[in-house]
């Protein structure tokens, strides 16, 4: 059954954490961010954990946690990797509407500045437009609703989200 709340997905630097904090505020509801909820049961940054514990390890650990989260009345922003979690993917769509902010792999770029610190998981020998093209079709698959941020005001992506419920 759900719960009410709103899941956000997509790749990094899309606007999940912004997007998700002026969506709860506007809702009056929670905001979660699940990557901080693994960095708070683990102890550690998200660098550290995918170096101690490899790509897949990392993706393990990020399902796990995220197909443990029982949010009510809450936005959810993920990590960008969140899609590789069948699991995880799966209870997120029961307990809410999961919305992809679809951003062009241009703005993708721009935004991003340094991948490792911000805790994207690229395999060996992959490129940021290899791992966009990969994900691009997870992130479609799983989502309620799409919405494409390109050239789009944070209010306006904001109201549309909210239109979600």
């Amino acid at each position: 059954m759900r719960k009410n709340n709103i899941v956000l997905i997509g790749m990094p630097g899309a606007g999940k954490s912004t997007v998700g904090v002026v969506l709860a505020k506007k809702l009056g509801y929670r905001f979660v961010d699940s990557d901080l909820v693994i960095q708070e049961q683990y102890g550690k940054l998200l660098h550290e954990l995918i170096q101690e514990h490899g790509v897949e390890g990392f993706w393990k650990l990020e399902n796990d946690v995220n197909a443990s989260l029982n949010q009510r009345r809450s936005v959810i922003a993920t990590g960008g990797s969140v899609i590789y979690g069948s699991e995880a993917m799966e209870h997120l769509r029961e307990i809410g509407t999961v919305v992809y902010l679809k951003l062009p792999y241009e703005e993708v770029v721009e935004r991003l500045g340094d991948l490792n610190a911000r805790g994207v998981t690229l395999m060996k020998g992959q490129t940021l437009r290899d791992l966009y093209e990969e994900r691009i079709p997870l992130y479609e698959k799983y989502a309620h609703r799409v919405i494409d941020c390109h050239e789009k005001q944070l209010r306006e992506i904001v109201h549309e989200a909210a239109a979600v419920l």
